[in-house]
């Protein structure tokens, strides 16, 4: 069964071949929408009837009878039909920076282009140079990108790019010269995996703040050096650019790189209905013509506050910006939802002590959670199947139960929970019997094997464990791994009807590999009336930080402190908990 993710890539190379066939915008844009309707969607797009598509946001009659026929047969007619008429080769050429569609296909249509290894030779014969606006600059700019392109590693996950920018902000920031320095693009939006870094300074001696960025130890390869811009490659393969504004225009410019591309869409098309224009410099009236005025002081543009502001909406958090109604939503006067912080979270509910995989012992990780502020810990040890993890057979398991309950004299005020990550086995069954089961007091519930099943049989698997009566939550329900494995790929829209009906909770894994459940997941189940758990999977003390990642995922999918688990107080904890004793 074709997963979402592999329709939506489908109508995104529709949108590729059509644009380098010379496809007019608006069916290019149709394709590009439908492809995140799609990515987008809770259950699974080919179960659903063509009627149900055509209801859906950003699919029409068109593009919902191609996720039909991708889910009957495997493709679609028409990407077939781009395909036999574009060399495949010219995937990897629109891979470098720089080279659009249209580009492409002049490369391709006027000097016989079809891969990087002929648009190098291009290059080198002086072919390029001679084509319309190609010139020296164009070139060696292009050479640069394939040189970049050869030795960049692609997109990295959030957990090395985060402490990275904050690194170099914390660096830069300490210059003199700099009044304000932030990271913006995908990175703030809090999006798993980053591809460049952008960072944002204002400062009063732009040209020391560059040759300090460009100077740093871990800079591998200077790809470009201007007064108000600057790129390097450092040593671990990312690229970082950084950009230098002017302090009073630097809300709109945060905004502006900030993203998403469709969101600030939707930024310039409301301020153009209320006769303004919003670019990276500020938001602006325009003069009778349409047009914004030479030398025109900006309506709003110090801070994104400011911009928003006069735009008549209510500040609206980076992770929410992805153009999925957060305009509406936050429209002056409209109730919007205020999206879970770190300080909410009260409590940690998945973690592992020495007794199977973890670093800590009983009475450091509990000491670990009463120093954050937490007022409950459950540790989870892993199931016996486990083994490579050390997992507790029973009699093990017993042992460690005692040892758990004994340490709550040793930390009053805390609640302490002996709890286990407990296997879901292939079949849906649990790693434990069920007499063993009632005498812990707090149970997850985690796929780790057979993670390559068909959706029909993940679905009905991760069924049973939701409604398994002694089970309190599904811990990353999919087993993927961010950049590494895609996981199971159940009937999401079954998962969430199950985990409402019997109160169970689902997890959003912070671990910046996990991130699973994942942020669309998080909305749909939001949306569903799902309790969720944002847990760090704990194993060893550095492990409690990754909560940041875990939270900006449930930021981005609306997730509020009223349906997170971590974020009830004790009492309230308790009480839900005893529900499934």
């Amino acid at each position: 069964m074709a997963t979402n993710a592999e329709v939506a890539a489908a109508f995104e190379e529709l949108a590729v071949l059509s644009e380098i066939l010379g496809a007019n915008v608006f069916k290019v844009n149709a394709f590009r929408k439908a492809a995140r309707a799609v990515e987008s969607l809770a259950q699974t797009a080919v179960d659903m009837e063509v009627a149900a598509l055509r209801e859906i946001d950003g699919l029409g009659a068109s593009t919902a009878a191609k996720v039909h026929e991708f889910g009957v047969g495997g493709t679609m007619a028409e990407l077939e039909e781009l395909r036999a008429q574009v060399p495949a080769g010219l995937k990897e050429v629109l891979a470098i920076q720089g080279i659009g569609p249209k580009t492409a296909r002049t490369l391709w249509t006027e000097l016989g282009v079809v891969d990087l290894a002929t648009l190098k030779s291009a290059i080198d014969a002086g072919k390029v140079a001679s084509l319309p606006r190609m010139g020296a600059k164009t070139v060696q700019n292009m050479k640069e990108a394939i040189a970049f392109a050869e030795t960049a590693r692609g997109r990295i996950r959030i957990g090395e790019a985060m402490p990275l920018a904050d690194a170099l902000a914390t660096e830069l920031g300490a210059l003199p010269s700099v009044g304000r320095i932030a990271y913006a693009g995908s990175l703030r939006r809090g999006r798993e995996t980053i591809g460049d870094l952008d960072i944002l300074a204002a400062s009063g001696d732009p040209a020391r703040l560059m040759e300090a960025f460009v100077t740093r130890a871990d800079v591998a390869r200077v790809l470009g050096h201007g007064e108000t811009k600057s790129s390097v490659l450092t040593r671990s393969g990312v690229q970082i650019d950084l950009r230098v504004v002017p302090l009073d225009r630097f809300g709109a410019a945060l905004m502006y790189f900030t993203g998403s591309k469709e969101h600030n869409i939707a930024l310039r098309e409301r301020a153009i209905a209320q006769g303004m224009r919003l670019n990276e410099y500020g938001l602006f009236r325009e003069d009778g013509k349409g047009e914004i005025p030479d030398g025109a002081a900006p309506v709003a543009a110090a801070s994104e506050e400011d911009v928003y502001a006069a735009l008549g909406l209510d500040w609206i958090p980076p992770t929410m910006r992805e153009d999925r109604g957060e305009v509406a939503a936050f429209a002056r006067g409209a109730i919007h939802p205020v999206p879970i912080e770190v300080r909410d979270i009260r409590a940690e509910l998945h973690c592992h002590t020495t007794a199977s995989d973890g670093s800590m012992s009983i009475d450091e990780i509990i000491g670990r959670a009463r120093d954050r502020g937490f007022h409950t810990i459950a540790i989870t040890d892993h199931s016996k199947s486990q083994f490579q993890a050390n997992g507790l057979d029973e009699a093990r398991l017993r042992t460690h139960i005692r040892e758990i309950h004994a340490a709550r004299d040793r930390f009053p005020g805390m609640q302490i929970w002996a709890g286990s990550e407990v296997d879901i086995l292939s079949d849906g069954s649990l790693d434990y019997p069920d007499d063993l089961l009632a005498e812990l007091d707090w149970v997850v519930a985690s796929p780790h094997a057979a993670l390559k099943q068909e959706p029909k049989a993940a679905t009905e698997r991760l069924l049973r464990a939701i409604r398994h009566p002694l089970v309190h939550v599904i811990g990353h329900p999919t087993g993927r791994i961010v950049n590494g494995r895609p996981g199971l790929e159940p009937a999401m829209n079954e998962l969430y009807a199950a985990a409402k009906e019997h109160g169970t909770a689902l997890e959003i894994n912070s671990h910046h590999m996990r991130l699973d459940l994942r942020d669309t997941h998080v909305r749909a189940a939001v949306e569903a009336g799902c309790l969720l758990a944002i847990d760090c999977d704990v194993h060893g003390a550095a492990d409690f930080d990754e909560i940041r990642y875990g939270v900006l995922t449930a930021q981005r999918g609306w997730l509020t402190a009223a349906q997170c688990l971590n974020c009830m107080d004790p009492g309230a904890l308790e009480a839900w908990r005893r529900r499934k004793r």
